[in-house]
């Protein structure tokens, strides 16, 4: 499950080569005059696993709900951006690679994977629950399965954000945005 923007139309697909980067910020989490934002998110190909068509729009729709909502702030880069950020994954590891909008490189930084393992198996187990409840269970028991994914959401997040401690400061639902597109990239068809 894709937390999104309360909307189902994930609008423009964000594919390689396609960037919304000229177009203008939007959002109140968005420092708009320093243009500490993202602009466009590239997943390598290489490093995902096949999915399904469902689950490359989910992909899709947590790109684009990232995109349209940031603050991202790489640290010891003063000048703004925005930025383009391209995410591989290798050997349990999560490369985050920042370039400007004009492909000027700006940082790289490698995340193990491993502190989100627990939470993110975790996370599938509770969305699993969730799409079996949503066909019998009670409104209430429905609700109180969401309330324990939203609960796991924040920890992923909050994890995602001191992880990225003194390389990359974004406020918290920037932080739920790309800990949404982590787990996106362990979704199999």
């Amino acid at each position: 499950m894709v937390e999104t923007n309360g909307t189902d139309e994930p609008g423009a697909i964000f594919d390689e080569g396609k960037s919304n980067c000229s177009a203008a910020p939007v959002g109140d989490a968005v420092d708009q005059t320093a243009g500490f934002r993202l602009c466009a998110v590239n997943l390598d190909p290489n490093s995902i696993q096949p999915a399904s068509a469902d689950i490359e729009h989910e992909r899709s729709v947590a790109i684009h709900d990232l995109v349209e909502d940031n603050s991202f702030h790489p640290v010891g880069h003063e000048d703004g951006g925005p930025y383009t950020l391209n995410l591989t994954l290798i050997e349990r590891k999560l490369v985050m690679e920042i370039k400007l909008e004009n492909d000027s490189p700006i940082a790289t930084h490698i995340l193990s994977l491993t502190p989100f393992r627990r939470i993110i198996k975790d996370y599938f187990l509770i969305c699993d629950s969730y799409y079996e409840a949503i066909k019998t269970a009670t409104p209430s028991r429905i609700e109180a399965i969401d309330m324990g994914r939203r609960g796991l959401h924040n920890e992923g997040s909050q994890i995602l954000q001191s992880r990225l401690e003194g390389k990359i400061t974004t406020d918290f639902p920037t932080a739920r945005r790309l800990f949404t597109l982590i787990c996106s990239l362990h979704w199999r068809g």
